[in-house]
């Protein structure tokens, strides 16, 4: 545990595994079979930090990614699996 005090440990024990849950269900519902064992260090690198620029131009939010078109591709493959808000 990150302290000695209770209620630090309570918290933080509860926000490991709120976020636990989610990285499984995404790699459940959403990534590709071969995400399906990654531990998130994996999920990190691979999908979550990609490097980019935002830049706002003619009233438009653009967001500009240095990754390959494929990988992008497959990040968007991912959005459309998940189930959207109603």
């Amino acid at each position: 545990m990150p302290c000695a005090r209770f209620g630090s440990n309570a918290a933080w024990l509860r926000l490991t595994v709120m976020t636990h849950n989610v990285l499984t269900g995404l790699k459940r519902v959403a990534l590709k079979p071969e995400y399906l064992r990654a531990r998130p260090k994996r999920l990190r690198f691979q999908i979550f930090c990609s490097p980019g620029k935002l830049i706002h131009h003619a009233r438009r939010l653009l967001a500009r990614v240095a990754r390959k078109l494929t990988e992008l591709m497959e990040c968007s493959e991912a959005w459309d699996w998940l189930p959207a808000p109603a």
